[in-house]
């Protein structure tokens, strides 16, 4: 229905020869120009999330009656990104809302014109148009409105502002907005300033900032009001931090009581079940929610019900700690308790915590396939931010489409072994009752895991470790049941991809844990066979709880806090604060001071493996705890323990480069420029200190060594999130 490899001139010149329309040959060619200079103008997309008419080139064509239009093209999907940027004036701060809107319907035919509008948008500043002051101009239409006797509200609100601008989606670029933005000063019909600092009468009312509160204050309210906080609290915080700053002086400052209350009764009085058909009420739902959705598609006899959810503000986190960064898998949670599972995508902020950034529904033992919502995913990111690049991708299960991630996201796919890990320590833990047995299970299942993540390994492993613990019965039935069927799988897929490094474990570990308290706590457990509650609650409750976790002043309601608030930071982060003098080694067992209670000292078992057994309460539900991940350190410092598997991939990954045949010497090259600078960023993330050869020495000597010889990592325990080229170069695309 799109006009296509049809120029405006051509279009204007046949249409006047065909109508014989009775207008001057020279209008019908000023008409081809407008247009032909229109579109030939370059479509903006400034990198940044939200953005103004300062960061545009504006352009300046020729209009209807006369007129010099000043306009510029951006992407139709970066529209609300422009009116978010534009109300944040810095000079003048306010809010635009849709004045007129005219758009097409999907069902209605049209002729595929070059001048057709499929959308039709009027943007005009909350102050105008219509002004309310005494002896402001009101339009006829609104002259019938009856002023309530009540001063509560938002007085004085419509002052005149001719500030407006209009946003049209063409027939012929349907992808591209075209913003017309003529009346760019918030000035009054006199040309003078009606709202803001500028505007003396302003001073003292909420026309001095802005007609609303921020969407951030907006969200911290709602936050606060779904996980439980009372509507006093959040005023009596508020009311005490505009008194520390010596009164308002912001848009935020004039928060009220009424609208606080407001949104509390507005989420009291909502309910999950819109029908009761859950198909239908999942319907309804995404119909009222189409900002939060990227991806749907409903129940049918041939595809399974696939729901993506994904609100404003996890993409901007997905856009801030992705790009160049890693994004993690947490595949099938609650299948054992929910009817859909959930499947989750996070980042990791700047103390290596995961964030959610994308909730993925759909039932429990389907099959789906993956490309079409990682590829909407993908979409949504880039047209918000087109320079954005994954750095790689981490799964946790091995039948994950690695073709498809690769594929869309165009980086490198690892493995994380946290879900098994876990599963294994949690039920050693319970099924074992010799405590001795269970550490010695452990360090031989991990001595089996990592020799097959080297290469040198195979399922025989696996078979020699139940054949030699054959007494411990119950663990092994456990063992057979639900491991020994996919253990081929596994093994190619640890044979096959690199594996993460401990501390995505440990992140993706307390996520999981977070997740599990704040979903899974229904009284009434007959909710979790519906779609309806799941889709609500990880959109009210669940995604305020991360949300909060983010918001730097959370500690002024540390004491309201319930156990779903409980965060923390990671085990690995928790692990870097234990001093080495808190360590003590002795024989086959570790003695851990506990840094909260000077007088409980935690024994770890296998110490400097991660498949080490301590008695706290974190590890005893399968957890990686800090005390485990402090010995691993400790141990591999003194040169007692062997490198992480994960760095152990990355030096053969870096030795196969610097082996290259003479022809492809530029990638041995460009091999040692890059392993300089990831001893230089492991250096910044943990420490300068080094216990062996450093990365540089090690790639000179292998340059000039046997091609046979595998050097030994220098300081192998440095591993981080924060080093994403280290972890991209462990596994091509």
């Amino acid at each position: 229905m799109y006009l296509v490899n049809v120029t405006p001139a051509a279009y204007f010149e046949n249409r006047y020869l065909e109508n014989n329309l009775d207008i001057s040959f020279g209008m019908v060619k000023n008409m081809m120009a407008r247009w032909d200079e229109i579109l030939s103008l370059p479509v903006q997309n400034p990198p940044a999330l939200e953005f103004s008419s300062a960061d545009l080139v504006w352009s300046k064509v020729e209009g209807w009656r006369d007129n010099i239009d000043r306009l510029a093209l951006i992407p139709f999907a970066r529209v609300d990104d422009f009116v978010r940027g534009e109300s944040n004036n810095k000079e003048c701060p306010t809010r635009f809302h849709v004045e007129a809107r005219r758009r097409r319907t999907p069902q209605m035919t049209y002729k595929p014109k070059v001048d057709g509008i499929l959308e039709y948008i009027l943007y005009w500043c909350s102050f105008g148009p219509d002004d309310h002051r005494k002896g402001g101009v009101v339009r006829p239409s609104r002259t019938t409105y009856v002023r309530k006797n009540k001063t509560a509200g938002r007085p004085n609100t419509k002052r005149g502002c001719t500030c407006h601008f209009i946003v049209k989606r063409l027939i012929a670029e349907p992808s591209v907005a075209l913003i017309i933005y003529n009346q760019d000063k918030h000035v009054d019909k006199k040309g003078l300033p009606c709202h803001g600092p500028q505007d003396k009468k302003a001073a003292g009312t909420r026309a001095m900032y802005a007609p609303y509160i921020s969407e951030e204050l907006h969200l911290r309210v709602l936050s606060l009001l779904h996980v439980g906080v009372s509507v006093e609290t959040i005023m009596q915080r508020h009311n005490e931090s505009v008194e520390k700053q010596g009164g308002p002086c912001n848009r935020d400052d004039l928060l009220t009581h009424r609208y606080v209350r407001r949104q509390e009764r507005s989420i009291r009085r909502s309910t999950y079940e819109l029908d009761e058909d859950d198909g239908v009420s999942i319907s309804m739902w995404v119909t009222s929610h189409q900002n939060d959705i990227f991806f749907y598609e409903d129940f049918s006899d041939s595809d399974p019900f696939v729901l993506g959810i994904q609100s404003e503000w996890q993409l901007q986190q997905m856009i801030q700690f992705g790009n160049c960064r890693l994004l993690a898998s947490n595949s099938k949670f609650g299948s054992n308790k929910l009817k859909y599972s959930v499947h989750s995508l996070a980042v990791f902020n700047s103390d290596n915590k995961a964030i959610p950034v994308a909730w993925i529904i759909t039932t429990r033992f389907a099959s789906t396939e993956p490309h079409g919502w990682l590829r909407a995913l993908y979409n949504r990111v880039r047209a918000k931010d087109p320079t954005w690049k994954l750095a790689g991708f981490v799964v946790d299960e091995p039948l994950a489409d690695i073709l498809a991630i690769r594929e869309v996201f165009q980086c490198s796919v690892l493995i994380c072994f946290w879900r098994v890990r876990h599963a294994w320590h949690k039920n050693l833990m319970k099924k074992c009752s010799e405590i001795e047995t269970c550490s010695e299970l452990a360090k031989r299942l991990g001595q089996a895991v990592n020799r097959t993540c080297k290469g040198s390994g195979t399922a025989n492993a696996f078979e020699d470790f139940m054949e030699d613990f054959v007494d411990a019965a119950e663990f092994m039935d456990y063992f057979k049941a639900t491991w020994y069927p996919s253990l081929d799988t596994w093994v190619n897929a640890l044979k096959t991809l690199p594996l993460a490094s401990q501390e995505t474990c440990a992140a993706m570990e307390l996520y999981h844990s977070q997740l599990k308290v704040r979903l899974l706590n229904e009284k009434d457990q007959s909710v979790y066979q519906r779609a309806d509650w799941l889709v609500n609650k990880l959109d009210t409750k669940v995604h305020s709880y991360f949300w909060l976790d983010e918001y730097p002043r959370k500690e002024d309601f540390a004491r309201y806090w319930k156990d779903e608030w409980m965060s923390g930071t990671t085990a690995w982060r928790k692990s870097l604060t234990i001093p080495d003098a808190h360590v003590v080694i002795e024989s086959k067992c570790a003695k851990v001071l506990d840094q909260k209670n000077q007088d409980i000292h935690h024994s770890v078992r296998n110490p400097g493996s991660e498949y080490a057994i301590c008695d706290c309460s974190w590890a005893k539900m399968g957890n990686l705890c800090e005390h485990i991940l402090k010995t691993i350190k400790f141990c591999r410092d003194k040169g007692a323990a062997t490198p992480s598997t994960s760095m152990s991939h990355y030096s053969r990954a870096l030795i196969n480069m610097l082996h290259c045949s003479p022809f492809d010497s530029w990638a041995r090259d460009h091999a040692v420029s890059l392993a300089v600078w990831v001893q230089m960023q492991l250096n910044l993330q943990i420490g300068s200190e080094s216990k062996g050869n450093t990365i540089e020495r090690q790639t000179g000597e292998s340059t000039m060594g046997s091609p046979n010889q595998e050097p030994s990592m220098g300081n192998p325990n440095r591993e981080s999130l924060g080093s994403p080229n280290r972890e991209s170069s462990m596994g091509g695309p």
